[in-house]
């Protein structure tokens, strides 16, 4: 029973672990604070939903077939019957670990169609945040390093 609650918290660890990274343009990385970016203006021409698939570190995998290894192998007293079962386990833990942090990392965005004051167009990716674009308004596309977000720009 001890056992079965360690991994009981090893796996919620890791699912936490896993959902912790955001894309969210309303949330700046620690490493792009205090840093110089780039601001171009534009013009909003187009915005539809996306959504960009959830990733696949290993992570998941990996949580998912050491839990499932030792839950199964402790599905049987017989040590040859408890081998096989832990191996046959843990191929199928790692096979729904992988599935489900790729389903909880998936996350709904946008993708912003831009038109610069020179006539270029840029199409931007981000995930949904605080802010709702439309077509025709003006927005601003603020460039850090190599990461883009489109913002609302600002009333003058």
């Amino acid at each position: 029973m001890k056992l079965r609650l360690e991994l009981l918290g090893v796996v919620l660890v890791a699912a936490m672990v896993v959902g912790c990274a955001s894309s969210n343009p309303d949330v700046i990385a620690r490493g792009d604070a205090q840093r110089m970016a780039q601001v171009q203006d534009g013009t909003v021409l187009s915005v539809r939903t996306v959504t960009v698939d959830g990733s696949q570190s290993g992570v998941g995998a990996a949580v998912g077939g050491v839990v499932g290894a030792i839950g199964g192998y402790g599905g049987s007293g017989v040590q040859r019957e408890a081998q096989v079962l832990g191996v046959l386990a843990g191929v199928a833990g790692a096979a729904a670990g992988n599935a489900i942090e790729r389903m909880s990392t998936r996350e709904e965005a946008v993708e912003i169609l831009v038109q610069l004051k020179n006539g270029e167009r840029r199409a931007v990716v981000q995930a949904k945040g605080a802010e709702v674009f439309a077509a025709g308004e003006p927005v601003i596309i603020v460039t850090t390093g190599s990461k883009v977000r489109v913002s609302k720009a600002p009333k003058q």
